[in-house]
């Protein structure tokens, strides 16, 4: 019987389904706390009624899957014949989702690595890819490890927003860089930049970060066969604009995905998301 190394990641890979279900990639899902009712991200809440609720200024917060959630997966994925898990997920400075699944994988009935790819969104899913990838030639748990962290090295994640208070309010950038850009009416740029979100520059209208943004991802491509995933969060129009245009500056551009950020994303980024993931191959 030949070995079996299945890949497990979480909701805020954005995957599409499609995809998902081609590489046998199982997601655990992250929770949207949205007043008294908790949310399983992907199924339970739609990017609409998230916008919406911002927009309301409702209370949005997000939690981690519990390490009970993690043991359940990884016993329904021995159960289908895996011998080995390779378990990706999002920055552990961003969440403590990796926390649960270290946690979880003590107790599983087969070996399982976890790793904190220090990724999120598609720069996560282009990890989980390459771990799937390496698995279906017959690679082991740590072939799949290695083919992710080295995606994860050639990867990049860039991201416009109309506004910091969303991240400020979460917790997951300074507050003094979200007054400070609060206080100069900037439209901010910010960066991946080891697991964390940080502020890369400020631009002075939000038509001029845009230009910036495709700039900085061109710049990056430069002549590397790279992968592209566009995000938005309720701004499909300037996603669709912004993606035919690297379509045209980035000369080995390879896949192009477009999609809109999941809920616990958007919730910590706001209305008028444009991110950028700029991945070599």
């Amino acid at each position: 019987m030949s070995r079996h190394v299945a890949i497990v990641t979480d909701s805020t890979a954005y995957l599409p389904p499609r995809t998902m279900e081609r590489h046998g990639i199982t997601a655990v899902p992250l929770t949207v706390v949205l007043g008294d009712e908790v949310l399983e991200e992907g199924t339970e809440i739609s990017t609409r009624s998230l916008a919406q609720a911002l927009q309301k200024r409702r209370s949005v917060t997000t939690s981690r899957p519990s390490p009970q959630v993690f043991a359940q997966t990884y016993r329904e994925v021995a159960e289908a014949g895996a011998t080995g898990i390779v378990s990706l997920h999002l920055s552990a400075e961003l969440s403590g989702t990796y926390d649960a699944a270290v946690v979880a994988a003590r107790q599983a009935p087969v070996p399982v690595r976890v790793v904190d790819t220090g990724m999120v969104a598609m720069a996560l899913g282009f990890c989980a890819l390459a771990a799937a990838e390496a698995a279906e030639a017959d690679g082991t748990v740590d072939e799949a490890v290695t083919a992710a962290e080295k995606r994860a090295a050639g990867t990049s994640a860039y991201f416009y927003v109309d506004t910091l208070d969303y991240l400020r309010r979460g917790g997951r950038i300074g507050t003094a860089q979200a007054l400070l850009g609060s206080a100069l009416a900037v439209k901010p740029l910010l960066r991946l930049d080891g697991g964390r979100i940080e502020l890369l520059e400020k631009v002075r209208t939000a038509s001029r970060a845009i230009a910036r943004l495709e700039e900085i991802v061109a710049d990056r491509a430069g002549g590397a066969e790279v992968d592209i995933a566009v995000h938005h969060l309720a701004a499909p129009d300037r996603a669709s604009a912004l993606a035919d245009r690297l379509r045209t500056r980035v000369p080995r551009l390879a896949d192009l995905h477009v999609s809109e950020v999941g809920a616990v994303i958007g919730a910590h980024t706001g209305p008028g998301l444009l991110g950028v993931v700029v991945s070599a191959r």
